[in-house]
């Protein structure tokens, strides 16, 4: 469905590239959770998937030979920027319309996709009012609607609470169940990656780590680039604080 091949960007006045060689594939209905600390080059990758960027070297191929390209979806970090119509119904009849259904149409593409994520009942609400969650939620509705079949997350996660996260991991668990191929790029992966296939991890924007999350956790340095190994033990109220020693007295 995806197949990135040695991938690279290049900024301007950058003393290294932002991406450097990445190359992986993504079958379809796979799950892939993209880790790596800020900086390492996720949202530079996902962009690139997206189209949204030229790489400085390299290929992005979607599809495969049996179908078209497919419609690629993104969820934002930051949801409002997603948010376009004044109510959830609007926003999400948006793509229906640009795709060339009709206002009635699109509405009602709209009103059955936003009961399947679970917003039924917040039509007509102004769609700013939503949680963090709920919007995000509303993000994927848009992407349904437009009947993308690749649903890339952009750290899904920033900003939520613990019901916010709730919300997107019970809409990512739904995007599989549809046969979706989903790719999540977070830093956060200790809130999703039981739900993937395969952990990659980045690293000063190359690919150090494409395979088993069960792996990762159990034999890689995940520390040394730059993500706190999210089996470690808590036990004590020391154990909460984050730093190499977990010593409250340094």
């Amino acid at each position: 469905m995806l197949e990135v091949s040695s991938l690279t960007r290049h900024f301007p006045g950058s003393a290294r590239p932002a991406l450097d060689s990445v190359s992986f594939s993504v079958r379809r209905g796979e799950c892939v959770v993209v880790s790596g600390a800020n900086g390492s080059g996720k949202s530079v990758l996902m962009s690139l998937i997206a189209a949204l960027d030229r790489p400085t070297s390299g290929t992005v191929s979607l599809g495969d030979t049996d179908s078209s390209e497919p419609r690629v979806g993104l969820v934002f970090q930051d949801a409002d920027s997603q948010i376009l119509g004044d109510t959830p119904l609007e926003d999400v009849a948006y793509g229906p319309v640009n795709l060339g259904k009709s206002r009635q149409e699109a509405r009602s593409i709209a009103a059955l996709t936003l009961k399947r994520v679970g917003l039924e009942g917040r039509e007509t609400v102004p769609a700013r009012s939503l949680s963090g969650g709920e919007k995000r939620r509303l993000a994927v509705a848009g992407i349904l609607a437009m009947d993308a079949e690749i649903v890339i997350f952009d750290e899904p996660f920033a900003n939520l609470d613990w019901p916010g996260v709730v919300q997107v991991n019970d809409i990512i668990r739904q995007l599989r169940h549809m046969g979706k191929t989903l790719v999540i790029l977070t830093h956060e992966m200790e809130k999703v990656l039981a739900l993937a296939d395969r952990l990659l991890v980045l690293f000063q924007g190359k690919l150090v780590y494409d395979g088993s999350p069960n792996q990762a956790l159990r034999g890689e340095p995940l520390e040394a680039w730059g993500i706190r190994n999210p089996l470690g033990c808590y036990e004590r109220l020391e154990d909460l604080l984050w730093s190499d020693t977990g010593d409250l007295a340094q």
